[in-house]
């Protein structure tokens, strides 16, 4: 599975649980260290929880590693660290505050 491939099957779960505003950027030509960063909100912290969850069971089953996975016990910002793609979940007012779009992006 190709690191394009893991980004898919990431959309396709977060889309399971209505993720929503979800990015993806391309960052192999600003960082070694990942090539891919989704970036999701969740309108609760419930969700983004789901999210997360979700989100390892689908890449675990399709026979890729979830290395990391920070801030599941508060909801707020959850990162999922599968090597080549990193996601972030956020609630709306993090991301806002964060603005993690346009520190990749510039």
């Amino acid at each position: 599975m190709t690191s394009k491939d893991l980004v898919d099957t990431v959309i396709s779960s977060l889309e399971d649980i209505k993720a929503y505003d979800i990015k993806v950027l391309d960052v192999t030509k600003l960082t070694s260290l990942f090539d891919y960063m989704i970036i999701a909100s969740a309108d609760s912290t419930r969700q983004a929880k789901a999210l997360a969850v979700n989100v390892q069971e689908k890449v675990k089953s399709a026979g890729r590693s979830v290395y990391s996975v920070e801030g599941e016990q508060t909801g707020g910002w959850v990162l999922v660290d599968m090597g080549d793609v990193i996601i972030h979940i956020m609630q709306p007012a993090m991301r806002e505050y964060y603005s993690l779009e346009t520190l990749w992006t510039h």
